[in-house]
């Protein structure tokens, strides 16, 4: 399909999926303007893909949301297709994960979905035509162990989807959810994939959020077939018989088989992450 000339903001674009939905939308054509709260390896992925700019995008807070589209709005003049993508997956067992950790999961993952399309859907509502894909996960429809918080985050981002595309819908704005399995980027690393686990790589889940542009999906899991087998699973599979099943491909891996050489330098990143965002908000409010 031909986007000459579409104007497309990607968050968390830097890398992963991100970049790759930049990559991809940039060869059918679109104008990008990659978003991320990592500047200047925005700035560095922007460089090599045509038609790419970039900004500093912290998508928990509203203020630098405002920042970011009004640079949007000034330069292009408009938004036709955002991607809501920024994500973060720290993983490890409930009761030990720190307070700061799952501020950051929930403000990342479901107040970085909300403030996106807060700022952005009126924005197309007013010009009567919009596309909003929200990068959710098939955590937010299948539940694993490790993964509490982040379960949550994703259930909610879901939801927030399908509650959006109902509110808007007949305004000529669409809200897709696009649901991949298990992703090989940095966001994975240190988990054994595979063995029973669905698993994509960034290429596919770019090309399922540019296919929500002609099938207009609430949900399109990648693989496309998990979802809709997940749902007869979860409606005709008694549970007893799931859990036998969830053993025989060791579903607790999250829990138990994290290598943490392998996982050091996503995990490095999250914890400055997690105390930067901390810092800020204790800052906000003694304010």
């Amino acid at each position: 399909m031909s986007l000459d000339g579409t104007i497309v903001v990607v968050t968390g674009g830097a890398r992963g999926i991100g970049a790759k939905t930049a990559e991809l939308f940039s060869r059918h054509g679109a104008e990008l303007w990659i978003g991320d709260v990592d500047a200047d390896v925005a700035e560095q992925t922007a460089r090599r893909i045509p038609r790419s700019r970039s900004g500093r995008l912290d998508v928990t807070r509203r203020e630098s949301w405002d920042q970011f589209v009004g640079q949007v709005l000034k330069e292009s003049g408009r938004i036709d297709i955002l991607v809501n993508n920024a994500g973060v997956m720290p993983l490890g067992a409930f009761e030990s994960e720190a307070e700061d950790t799952t501020d950051l999961i929930l403000d990342v993952n479901v107040r970085g979905v909300l403030n996106g399309m807060r700022t952005v859907i009126p924005l197309m509502v007013a010009r009567g035509n919009g596309h909003v894909v929200n990068v959710a996960s098939m955590a937010g429809m299948i539940p694993v162990p490790g993964m509490v918080t982040y379960n949550a985050s994703k259930f909610a981002a879901v939801g927030a989807s399908l509650a959006a595309r109902t509110e808007y819908a007949g305004t000529g704005v669409t809200v897709c959810a696009v649901l991949p399995s298990a992703v090989r980027t940095e966001l994975s690393s240190g988990v054994q994939l595979g063995g029973g686990m669905p698993t994509a790589d960034p290429e596919d889940v770019a090309q399922a959020i540019l296919k929500t542009l002609r099938t207009k999906a609430a949900r399109t899991s990648v693989p496309e077939w998990v979802a809709p087998g997940w749902a007869l699973v979860d409606a005709l599979v008694p549970e007893f018989v799931q859990r036998a099943a969830r053993k025989l491909i060791d579903d607790r891996r999250a829990l138990t088989a994290l290598d943490p050489v392998g996982r050091s330098a996503y995990l490095e990143r999250i914890e400055r992450q997690s105390k930067e965002h901390a810092a800020e908000s204790d800052s906000r409010a003694q304010a």
